[in-house]
């Protein structure tokens, strides 16, 4: 593609917005007026230090990439490969324009997080980043991951509800009731209709179910660099 004017920019911004993702392309704000603020850069500067700042030779799946502002971070990073994907052809047709402006070499492909098995191989960074609790079935989707993972997982998701971990023995009684009463007692928090306007999410994990979620899908949990952030290895 030749080099695009800003004209050509704002006016195929527009056309393809709106946008949840406020890239810069070359001056031209994809979301200037989120509200969230500066999203998702601002959430990114919180824990950009816990992932390897040198991606060289490494691959790169993306789950969730929306307009590709973490699959583009990963690029300037070094890394070899990068594949974002996602459910919504929108978000992909905004993340290939994104990356064509920023002569980006990323792929992008309508895929959701169960279809991950049919890529039939490994990449060494995974991100899931905001994808857990629009989903139906989120146990299942973590537990597809891990034979995607070669090292390194970076999740995050919403949290609501307590913020402390209850520690947990292996089992517990059939009496045992109290510790259900426990605010930091792993919970998942079901929205039958709408949270935020937004039909899409369905269960809201605190912080020690969504800890306790990622062990029991096999991951260990390496690092807590934001509120919402979990860096994780796979285990064997």
């Amino acid at each position: 593609m030749s080099e695009m004017s800003v004209h050509e920019i704002e006016s195929q911004v527009r056309k393809l917005g709106p946008w949840f993702h406020n890239l810069d392309l070359r001056g031209v704000h994809t979301a200037p007026e989120h509200f969230l603020g500066d999203y998702p850069r601002f959430k990114w500067e919180k824990f950009a230090h816990a992932v390897p700042a040198d991606l060289t030779g490494k691959s790169v799946l993306d789950i969730g990439c929306n307009a590709g502002f973490y699959s583009m971070e990963m690029k300037r990073r070094g890394a070899a490969r990068v594949l974002g994907i996602d459910s919504d052809e929108r978000y992909l047709e905004q993340a290939r324009f994104a990356a064509r402006v920023a002569h980006a070499d990323v792929e992008f492909r309508n895929l959701s997080v169960y279809d991950v098995a049919s890529l039939r191989e490994q990449f060494d960074v995974v991100l899931f980043m905001g994808v857990l609790y629009h989903l139906r079935h989120p146990l299942l989707a973590l537990d597809l991951l891990h034979d995607v993972v070669r090292e390194l997982l970076v999740f995050q998701t919403m949290l609501r509800g307590s913020s402390d971990v209850l520690h947990v023995d292996e089992d517990h009684p059939f009496d045992e009731r109290a510790m259900f009463d426990d605010p930091a007692f792993p919970k998942m928090f079901f929205i039958e209709q709408r949270y935020a306007h937004d039909p899409t999410n369905w269960w809201i994990p605190n912080r020690a179910c969504a800890e306790a979620m990622l062990r029991s899908a096999g991951f260990t949990i390496v690092d807590h660099p934001e509120e919402e952030v979990f860096i994780c290895r796979s285990k064997p």
